[in-house]
């Protein structure tokens, strides 16, 4: 698999969480997704920017377009040094929140993208790589 562009970008505060999503449409529109892909791509990003910041304390998302030779996709991967997630399990389960949410944010995003991965260590941080295909 190949890495065509990157872009970091950092999330810290509630406008960053704005610029994440603008910055991830357009990402997704150049890459040739449609409409409902790219309200899924962007939706998912909103939630998990909002996660970094509310949560993490801060953080970074890397936007990458990839190409496998068959598809075309946009990898998304958030990742801060906050208190991390001590029971990733229960955190994915739908209603689950630490905060006054609806507990829909990890769960809905692992819907809305093909791949979805976390890895979290409790005083460490967290990471969320998450993926979206284009077929071609």
């Amino acid at each position: 698999m190949k890495v065509l562009r990157c872009e970091s970008i950092q999330l810290a505060v509630e406008s960053d969480i704005v610029a994440s999503r603008h910055k991830c449409r357009t990402w997704a529109t150049e890459a040739g997704f449609r409409l409902v892909d790219q309200t899924k791509i962007v939706t998912a990003a909103s939630e998990l920017a909002r996660n970094t910041v509310q949560y993490g304390g801060g953080g970074e998302l890397l936007i990458e377009l990839l190409d496998d030779a068959t598809r075309r996709g946009l990898r998304l991967t958030f990742s801060d040094q906050g208190p991390g997630i001590p029971d990733i399990e229960r955190a994915m389960q739908d209603g689950y929140t630490t905060g006054t949410g609806l507990g829909l944010g990890l769960s809905g995003s692992r819907r809305l993208m093909n791949e979805f991965e976390i890895r979290s260590e409790v005083g460490c941080g967290t990471t969320i790589v998450a993926t979206r295909w284009l077929n071609r």
